[in-house]
């Protein structure tokens, strides 16, 4: 009996009787990234704003993008990131927390603000987070990507998403 695989590498062990059994190898990255949401989104906003939040990552980070993806049929798909993001969800305060972090420990980071629920577009998007100084951001999501220990500090006090 062989179980499924969903690593990128694989290894096989031998058990009695000689069934070679395919175990799952879990690749640990040097960094991570992570979105933290705040914990009163709605679940369309929440989808929403890890988005647009992850897409800054991917555009200032190109290489945590893996290779270009192809179905049997040979239909190519676009990359993705090569590892996981984590989604977490926390309070206003927990947020709040998270940025300060960030910024006092250099992460970049990604924002989304309750103002950009409101915009349609990235110029009025960019000019609402404009005018708000930055201690009075209304945060409702933000995304890191750094050192694992780095990024697991800033995030403290958040939980996995549902």
């Amino acid at each position: 009996m062989t179980s499924a695989c969903w690593a990128t590498s694989r290894t096989y062990k031998t058990h009695r009787g000689g069934e070679r059994q395919c175990c799952r190898v879990t690749q640990r990255f040097e960094t991570k990234i992570a979105v933290l949401l705040r914990d009163d989104l709605q679940t369309w906003q929440r989808v929403n704003v890890t988005a647009f939040l992850v897409s800054g990552i991917a555009a200032t980070e190109p290489h945590l993008i893996g290779a270009p993806y192809a179905d049997a049929d040979g239909t190519a798909y676009l990359p993705m990131f090569r590892q996981p993001v984590l989604v977490l969800t926390g309070s206003k305060e927990t947020l709040n927390a998270a940025h300060a972090r960030a910024l006092s420990r250099g992460v970049p980071l990604s924002i989304f603000t309750s103002d950009l629920f409101a915009t349609g577009n990235d110029d009025d998007n960019r000019a609402a987070v404009r005018a708000v100084p930055r201690n009075q951001l209304d945060l409702v999501g933000l995304a890191v990507h750094g050192p694992r220990n780095a990024v697991d500090k800033i995030v403290k006090g958040a939980v996995m998403h549902p």
